[in-house]
């Protein structure tokens, strides 16, 4: 009796053991095809069975960090330590789940004198967190001096990718590859560039790519998404979000893309469905933000709208379709004095559409200046305007397929018939990405001039001369102006870091 007990037990062991075995196995595999939920799962389970090691623990805290699992990272770490793990890889698995969990005073502090180049990793993003870009920028470069690292390289491409140094990101995926031939970071960060760049069949190839090596994942899907949607495939982009939506119903940014989509469907309730429980935590310039309060405004909730796109404007009063959807919810809130003060500068431009014009025409004919009122009505009528927005159309397409020249010229053309800040802004990146520095600087100084207090413009001002080199002082100084105007903007912030110290960075 007593042997087939000991028996039965002993194979119950056994097969325990096997089973962990075999998850931890498919966990590696599923690392590998960066399912991490699964992964996490597996190693959780196998855990369990097996009991506690150091190197099954360091796994599943790697899984966690990746995840973005702060609170289940730190009781891996409280785990190892038990088993009298100890040293700098504990501490930086400690340091990352603080910051995670929202305490980046916290990692800076458990990181100390770290100067591994994954410590500097977690350093740049927790002066990130507190809003201290430069700090971060010479965290990114220690960290680069101190050895080569994949995920540092890869969260410094973010980085300019963010600050809008394509260049400099392209080399730091460069590295990467070099680290990890076609792995899943390299494949991404290529395509967000390739499309960032308008180049949009090489972001689809690396994205499919990666969609084809990593099939659980819904990051190449939702990037494939807004390739598509920045080229305004919109039913492409629907086909990708759709499939993202089935891999990951609860992700944010599926979430959003299906906000995105039923925005340009004009399907309001859908967008208020998707976003009522989020509304009070929703950032008003956000595209959720904005994407709400038009949604209240189509759906009668006209004052509520009103006060979302108030909130919105006073952060972005550069942002066109936050001023037009204000100045339809002043309209509609029967304020057509304020409306008009609001739709003037969009219907002013060159290239002004027909909603804006519109808009202008309603609130001065609701104002009784009827001579206003036909002016309005004159220009979105006039083939000078329709001359001029088939113009914008040709340059544009021309830009995102980097025939500058082409673009440049479609421009200067629309340019010539008046001052209009926006198409010196289009001028002046145009002539940026075209290498021609001093014409560049030229029509953003001209821009800025028409209307001096956009923070948009004063950044403009300073990006295209930290690119080109040129007055750096003057650079630096726009930058920070842009940034002290809109502190919250994360493109202000990041030009700020990469240009604010000396000179450019390779």
């Amino acid at each position: 009796m007593k042997k087939t007990l000991a028996l039965a037990l002993l194979m119950g062991l056994s097969g325990c053991g096997a089973d962990a075995t075999d998850k931890v196995a498919r966990a590696r595999e599923e690392i590998a095809r960066m399912e991490l939920a699964a992964a996490k799962v597996d190693l959780s389970a196998a855990l369990a069975e097996q009991g506690d090691t150091a190197e099954l623990l360091r796994l599943l805290a790697a899984v966690q960090l990746r995840m973005g699992d702060g609170d289940g990272a730190a009781s891996t770490a409280a785990r190892l330590e038990k088993l009298g793990e100890r040293g700098p890889e504990l501490t930086r698995i400690r340091a990352e789940a603080a910051l995670l969990r929202g305490r980046p005073d916290e990692a800076l502090t458990l990181l100390g004198q770290d100067g591994a180049p994954q410590a500097w990793r977690v350093r740049a993003a927790a002066h990130l967190a507190l809003d201290d870009t430069a700090a971060a920028v010479d965290a990114f470069r220690r960290g680069e001096a101190a050895g080569k690292d994949a995920m540092l390289l890869r969260d410094h491409a973010q980085f300019l990718i963010g600050a809008e140094d394509l260049t400099a990101a392209e080399q730091r995926v460069a590295q990467i590859q070099k680290l990890a031939p076609d792995g899943y970071d390299a494949l991404m960060l290529t395509g967000e560039i390739a499309a960032r760049r308008g180049r949009f069949d090489a972001a689809h190839s690396a994205f499919a790519k990666a969609a084809e090596r990593f099939p659980r994942a819904p990051e190449p899907l939702l990037a494939r998404a807004s390739a598509f949607e920045r080229a305004e495939q919109k039913d492409k982009a629907a086909e990708m979000v759709a499939k993202a939506a089935a891999l990951a119903p609860e992700d944010p940014r599926v979430i959003a893309l299906q906000v995105q989509m039923a925005t340009a469907r004009q399907d309001w309730q859908k967008v208020r469905d998707t976003l009522a429980s989020e509304e009070a935590k929703l950032d008003p310039v956000s595209d959720n933000g904005i994407a709400y309060a038009q949604a209240l405004l189509f759906l009668g909730q006209r004052e509520q709208a009103r006060s979302m796109l108030q909130r919105a404007f006073l952060r972005a009063p550069g942002n066109p379709r936050v001023r037009l959807l204000l100045a339809g919810a002043q309209m509609a809130t029967d304020d057509p004095r304020a409306a008009y003060a609001t739709v003037m500068p969009l219907a002013d431009s060159l290239i002004a559409d027909t909603p804006e014009l519109e808009l202008a025409e309603t609130a001065a004919r609701a104002l009784e200046l009827e001579s206003e009122a036909e002016r309005w009505k004159a220009k979105r009528l006039s083939p000078q305007r329709a001359q001029a927005l088939e113009l914008a159309g040709k340059a544009e397409d021309a830009l995102l397929r980097e025939k500058w020249d082409i673009g440049i010229a479609a421009y200067r053309t629309i340019a010539a018939q008046g001052d209009d800040a926006e198409i010196y802004r289009r001028l002046a990146l145009a002539l940026s990405r075209s290498g021609k520095g001093d014409e560049a600087i030229a029509m953003a100084d001209k821009a800025r001039a028409l209307v001096p207090a956009d923070a948009d413009l004063i950044h403009l001002s300073g990006y295209v001369r930290a690119v080109a080199g040129k007055e750096p002082d003057t650079a630096r100084r726009l930058l920070l102006e842009a940034s002290q105007a809109d502190p919250r903007n994360p493109v202000y912030r990041k030009s700020l870091a990469r240009w604010g110290g000396q000179g450019s960075e390779g």
